[in-house]
Order: C-alpha cells, then structure tokens, then sequence
C-alpha cells in the first residue's frame, strides 16, 4: 500500500489552499492509500473538521510563525523528514514548490510558480522599486531550481510551464492538469453575506467584468484598469450602451488588505487619474465556497495577466457559463482553447476591443459560453489524483 506524506505546509493562500481542499477528498477516496497531510494550524483545523471520520487520512500541524522565506526554508529541511519517518509513509509529495534535499522517502515536487523564470515578472518589480521583493523572489526562484534537481520526479500543472521548468533547469517536468469539481464548487447554497449581495445586485443595466483574485503585480491590474478607462470613454463606449462597464474585483486597492507583500498604491492611483472609481467594485476577498455566486453575477471574465502556471478563476468562469477574454499566454490557450478570445497582455486598448466584440455580439457570447461549459469538464480533481498517484506507484517500482 502506498502511504503518501503530503507536505501542504505553505499553502496559506491563494492557490495553495484551494488545491490542498480539492485533492483531499479524492485522497481520502481512494482505495489502498494512506495519507498523512502537513497543514498550517488554520488549514488543519477545517479539514479536522470534515474528515475527521476517514481512518486512511490524517493531518498534521506545521504553523510557520510568520517567518521568513529562509528560516521556513531550512526550518522545514531540518524538521519534515523526522514528520514522514514518524507517519511510516513510503512516497513524499511536496505541494509547494520548494522540495526536500534529502528526502527519506522517494519524492514528487509540484513546482507551480512561474514568477521565478518571468522576465516581464522582475521586469515590473523593478521599475515599481519594490527591490526587496526582487531579492525574495530570486532567492526562492533558487531554491526552486534546486528543489526541480533533487526530486525524483517534478509535477507541473500545464504543459507550458512543464517546457519553462526544462528550459530553467535541463530536467524534464511531468504536466499534470489541475482538476475541478463541479459538484464540489457550486454546492453551497447558503445565502450571501448581506453586504456582498448588496455589491452584486444589479440596480442598473451594466457590462460586468469580472477578475477572481487578490492584487499582485503579475495579474496585471494596471492593464485592466486602462482598459476599463478605454470601454468607458472611447468610441467604443457606443459598442455596448446603454450599458455602463462595472469591473468587479475579488480584492481592494487599500494599502495592506490583501495578502502578499505587493503594493497596491500604483493601481489605486491609477484609477483616480483615469477618473474610473465609479466603475469599480471592490468586493474584497470571497470565501471558495460563495465564488459561484459571484461567477453568476457577472457577464464576462477577464484576465490581463503576463504570467501564469494554470490559472484556476478560468477553469471556474467556464464552469459558471461566462465567455473569457484572455491575455495571450500559452498557459490561457492550453486551459480555455477556443473557449476563449485573447488579446496581448500589455494592451488595453486591445483589451478593451475584444471585450466589446464579446458585448456587442449575443451570438459570439453564446457560442463562448456554450464551449467553456464544454472544456471545463475536461478538468477532474479525481483524475489529477490518479495520475500523481500513478506517479507515486512508479517510483516505489
């Protein structure tokens, strides 16, 4: 029986949690597996909570005291090998990019963060002065190029960033697709908080678009904003009126609300320059299970991004019947295909063209939604599962 150690110790936000939620019950699904999960304190207190009946599943505390990324580091180099010989487990998968160096067990690293090898990623820290997190992403980028070295074997989860991690390093990523549940995803049916159902009632005719994340420099923001600023005061204004063009963000433009070091000050003043506030909807960040909702809310989604490893919020909009408008990024044509439109990831101009051809057109709308309903069931939790697990089999062989 394989008995799988999973190292989820840095998933705190973003991504992170969202994939240790999802593969976990298909962990504790599947038959002859064992799984011991390494959590932080608040993460394992909620998956406590709703598999605390499964006798093949058991997690395990690893609160990180909000230290830095090289104390973390090592501290995690010195105390996890001790964690697996004590659960008994036979394979290693470590969930967060940074692999153990000398592993007890064979190891399976999931490598999923592509700022490290982005040019246009540093690119932009640089010319926003923010030279500390220039030095913490190098160091971590190295960390991470040695970690794809020392695993047995490197999970990505696309295609295209599985050809970067061998452009970067000379050693040969296995892609593995990120899942989804549809089940899962749309199954809360509680109502919504009352000041997030007052922010998504419409109380006129409006254009929503829609960004599912919290701010950060490579989603791009700046490029979205400008181009909110072209729908609303060019000619092509006339391409969707009478409707007014509401972007709805998954985050706020206040100094210190989100989580991350990145600075927000240069987006915030942005949109007082472009004159754009009363086109914003700031809905702060939205609990998993509520982001349905706010899916169904809106119209379209769209993502200016210029750097990305899978991209889940698209997988999500497909799912919930939105039409995508994409930066062109061979991540964005690997997830949506023809399910979506792409413009280049700088141009809000171009941005705003494609967006207002999607408006404009109920048949071309139509027809996008239709497709990413299509495509978003080509993504399985259960599916990705087996294939690491498969991945696991191998290396015991």
């Amino acid at each position: 029986m394989i008995h799988l150690f999973v190292d989820a110790s840095a998933a705190s936000s973003g991504s992170g949690p969202t994939y240790v939620r999802n593969v976990v019950p298909h962990l504790a699904a599947t038959a002859d597996l064992r799984s011991t999960v390494l959590v932080s304190p608040l993460l394992c207190q909620e998956l406590l909570q709703e598999f605390q009946d499964q006798s093949n599943l058991s997690f395990v505390e690893f609160a990180d005291e909000s230290v830095g990324a090289a104390t973390r580091f090592f501290r995690a180099q010195r105390l996890i090998p001790e964690l697996i010989r004590r659960s008994g487990a036979n394979v290693l998968l470590s969930a967060g990019n940074i692999a153990l160096f000398r592993s007890p067990v064979p190891q399976i690293l999931l490598s999923g963060n592509a700022l490290y090898t982005s040019r246009d990623f540093f690119r932009d820290v640089i010319q926003r002065r923010d030279y500390k997190l220039w030095l913490d992403t190098k160091f971590k980028g190295q960390m991470a190029k040695w970690s794809v070295r020392s695993a047995d074997c490197t999970v990505a989860p696309s295609q295209a960033f599985a050809d970067e991690i061998q452009r970067w390093t000379g050693v040969r990523a296995l892609a593995i697709h990120h899942g989804f549940d549809r089940k899962f995803f749309f199954r809360d049916t509680q109502p919504l908080p009352e000041e997030l159902k007052k922010k998504l009632d419409r109380t006129s005719d409006e254009l929503r678009l829609l960004l599912v994340s919290h701010y950060n420099y490579y989603r791009n923001f700046e490029t979205l904003i400008r181009g909110v600023a072209v729908l609303r005061k060019s000619e092509l204004r006339k391409s969707i009126e009478p409707r007014q063009v509401k972007l709805f963000l998954t985050s706020r433009l206040d100094p210190g609300a989100n989580p991350g070091s990145f600075r927000t000050e240069t987006a915030a003043r942005l949109v007082h320059e472009l004159g754009v506030a009363s086109n914003l909807v700031e809905l702060d960040a939205v609990p998993y299970h509520l982001l349905h909702h706010v899916y169904r809310a809106c119209d379209l989604y769209v993502t200016p991004a210029y750097v990305e490893t899978f991209a889940h919020p698209l997988v999500e909009a497909m799912a919930a019947g939105l039409p995508v408008v994409a930066s062109d990024l061979a991540v964005h044509r690997e997830v949506c295909e023809d399910a979506a439109l792409y413009f280049p990831a700088f141009s809000p101009d171009l941005l705003a063209e494609t967006v207002s051809r999607v408006a404009q057109s109920p048949d071309v709308s139509q027809k996008m939604s239709e497709r990413g309903l299509e495509r978003s069931r080509d993504f399985s939790w259960k599916d990705h599962v087996a294939r690491v697990i498969a991945v696991a089999e191998s290396l015991l062989k």
